[in-house]
Parts: C-alpha cells; sequence; structure tokens
C-alpha cells in the first residue's frame, strides 16, 4: 500500500510540476511533437494505397483503416499537416500530397455532414499554410455540397439520414451535437465567397442547436430527432452516451469547441456566452477527474472505474486555449490551467504511446462508441489531430 501510494504522489507532483512550470510543459510539447512525427513516419508503411487510418487494436495488432469517405479522413492529413508546420520535413510533405490527392473527390459528397471534419481539417489546414486557388475551389465545393444538408424548416444541417439504427423515421432530420464542428466549413466559404447563405445557415444551425440539444444545466443532447416537415422535436436522445439523459463528454467537447468557433466568426456575444456556460460545465463537474481527463461519459455507471477518453480530454484542451484568449482575466488563468492540467496529463506515459508502436498513433485510451462496443480503450485518428493542435496552440500562446 506503502508503495502504491508513493507511486501516486510522484505522478500528481510530476502533473502539478508540469502544469505551474509552463518551460517544463514546452519542453514535454516539444518532444511529443517530434514522437508524433516519428509515429505518423512509421503508420505511413503501414497505410495501404487509398485508405485512410481510423483505430488500433494492440491485443491483434490490427490497423483499422478507412475509405476517403469515412467521417474521419481529414485528420490523418490534417495532423500532418501540422506537424509539417512545426517541424518541416521533407517526408511529412510528400505523404500530405499523396493523401490529399486521394481525398479531393469528397467535396462532391452530399450524403454525409461531416465535410468540416473531412476537408477543413484537410484542405483547410493545407490554403491556410500555403494558400492556393486548388484549395480554395475544393473548399468551397466542399462547403456547396454541405449546405444541401440543410432544412430551412428546422434551421439545422441534416446529421444522418434516416434509418432504423439512429431511431429515425422518413419524416425526421436528425441532428448530432457533433455537427457544430462542420461550421467552421461555412463561416470560411461566407468570408472567401461574400455569399451570406453559407453564414446564415452557420448561425441557425448554431441557434437551434443552443434551443434545443442543450439541458439547463449546459450538458448537451447527443442526438435530436425533429420534424423535417413541421420543425418540431420529437426526441432528444443518445447513440454514443450513457443514456439519453447524460453527458457525454465528446459530446461536451464537440459543443464547446464548436461555439468557440462561431464565437470567433461571428463575435455575437450569445456564443461566447454558450461556450463559457458548456466550460464551466465540464471544468465544475463532480465527476471530472483532477487530472482533466474525462470518463468517456459524466454519468457512466460505473465511475471511478469507467475508462477515460483521451481524445475528448485533447479537444477540450484545444477549444479552452483558444477560448482563453476573448474572456477575462479570471476566466483566462481558469481556462490556462485546465489546458496545461490535461495536456501534462496527456504527455505522459499513460497516455503516450511508445516510439513505433500502438499502429503509428500517437494517444491511447480513446473511447469511440461504448454503446455500440467500436473503438473502446483504443487511439482514435481524432484525438491525435485535436492534441496536436492543442500542443501547437499552446506554444503560440
Amino acid at each position: 500500500m506503502r508503495n502504491i501510494y508513493i507511486a501516486f504522489m510522484a505522478i500528481t507532483l510530476t502533473l502539478s510540476s508540469c502544469a505551474q512550470n509552463p518551460d517544463s510543459l514546452n519542453s514535454r510539447i516539444d518532444a511529443t511533437l517530434n514522437l508524433a512525427s516519428q509515429q505518423y513516419e512509421y503508420m505511413k508503411t503501414r497505410l495501404p494505397e487509398g485508405r485512410y487510418p481510423k483505430t488500433y487494436y494492440a491485443d491483434r495488432d490490427k490497423f483499422e483503416t478507412s475509405n476517403s469517405d469515412w467521417w474521419c479522413s481529414g485528420f490523418y492529413p490534417g495532423t500532418l499537416l501540422y506537424l509539417n508546420e512545426v517541424l518541416n520535413k521533407p517526408v511529412l510533405k510528400q505523404e500530405i500530397d499523396r493523401v490529399l490527392m486521394g481525398l479531393k473527390k469528397e467535396q462532391f459528397n452530399k450524403s454525409t455532414h461531416d465535410l468540416g471534419f473531412m476537408m477543413y481539417c484537410s484542405f483547410g489546414n493545407a490554403n491556410r499554410l500555403n494558400p492556393k486557388s486548388e484549395y480554395k475551389e475544393i473548399l468551397m465545393n466542399s462547403a456547396k455540397s454541405l449546405a444541401t444538408r440543410y432544412n430551412d424548416t428546422v434551421k439545422s444541417i441534416r446529421s444522418w439520414d434516416s434509418a432504423s439504427w439512429n431511431k429515425a423515421g422518413e419524416d425526421d432530420l436528425v441532428v448530432i451535437i457533433d455537427n457544430m464542428m462542420n461550421l467552421e466549413l461555412l463561416f470560411w466559404a461566407a468570408r472567401n465567397s461574400k455569399d451570406s447563405t453559407y453564414y446564415d445557415i452557420a448561425i441557425n444551425h448554431a441557434d437551434k442547436t443552443i434551443e434545443n440539444q442543450f439541458r439547463k444545466d449546459y450538458s448537451s443532447y447527443h442526438e435530436v430527432i425533429y420534424d423535417e416537415k413541421t420543425g418540431d422535436v420529437k426526441a432528444q436522445i443518445t447513440n454514443q452516451g450513457a443514456s439519453d439523459e447524460s453527458a457525454w463528454a465528446r459530446g461536451q467537447a464537440w459543443g464547446l469547441y464548436g461555439f468557440v468557433v462561431t464565437y470567433r466568426e461571428t463575435k455575437d456575444l450569445k456564443y461566447l456566452e454558450q461556450a463559457n456556460a458548456i466550460a464551466e460545465f465540464i471544468l465544475n463537474h463532480p465527476n471530472m477527474p483532477k487530472d482533466m481527463v474525462p470518463y468517456w461519459d459524466f454519468d457512466a455507471n460505473n465511475i471511478p472505474d469507467a475508462l477515460r477518453d483521451s481524445s475528448a480530454a485533447a479537444i477540450i484542451a484545444s477549444a479552452l486555449l483558444e477560448l482563453k484568449t476573448y474572456v477575462n482575466q479570471d476566466l483566462e488563468n481558469k481556462y490556462e490551467n485546465a489546458s496545461e492540467t490535461i495536456l501534462s496529463t496527456l504527455l505522459t506515459d499513460e497516455y503516450l504511446a511508445e516510439e513505433n508502436t500502438n499502429g503509428g498513433f500517437l494517444l491511447k485510451r480513446g473511447v469511440g462508441n461504448m454503446p455500440n462496443k467500436t473503438e473502446i480503450d483504443t487511439p482514435l485518428s481524432y484525438g491525435d489531430y485535436y492534441l496536436v493542435e492543442a500542443m501547437i496552440r499552446y506554444k503560440n500562446l
């Protein structure tokens, strides 16, 4: 028991020291960015042509990949772009060009709401770093495809098409909290084209999300089903959370990040207030662990033995590092301290892979979809993306 206590105190002191010492955390970030590059160079050797990484199952040494039309396809090139931005390595640049070529056909994909993830995390970053007319055309076409899923009666973008597995019928329109993350593509399109249609769709969707996706305590429903002919709410449920009334951790993260972006793009204070309220729910929740890596659901029935979700933690850290730039000094300090604690935790052996392991992914211990028993306690491509983004944001701030 004494040895366990000593080990626990050592971990606690390490996290506390990193969170209070920016130089120490910066050094750890530098080392982790180099580790990430090594991991992704290794992953590249395992990735079949035309495929994109999803996850890795260590017990079977199974590296799971997808086609370009899977919602996670943009995270691999996006992570490579972030890494090349800070490390400038020819091997990364070559891989970026290769996988972007295979992804660009998805600009015309009208069957998914996830074009923001797929195309803005990839081509949006590519255009930010090296503006090209080709990238802009791809992004505009992607925004046009996403806009076709908007329903002006509901004032929202359709997430999933109606199907029995998501409990929706033929006249139903499903919106999931994740969809807030795809609005950034529409805001970009509005600026680039000077066409306010894209802006209007984005803010209508954000407003409808505030109205029907959030409870009074600013926890969110994962899924809202509307009658697409009347706009009425038919159900507020979950597909990935512990229960319909629970607070699924990554859903909270998506909502936080999405409203930070919406405030950035509109400067409308109601979106800043929404982001702050979601942040307060997350950071003050009695089930948030001291190391700030949340359980996969804040209301999971087996806390404290429930699995943590490193991907949710990475998204929260990245969102807080932007949100802190828009708030007063007290909140700025609170959000900065929380993001430092999250990063200090994630950049330990508990969550970081060793070189040439974990299928090439950087982060361990993500939870994809617990109720449907997929990607449980595994690496996730979006966990890596938002961790790398958060580390770069921390260094830049």
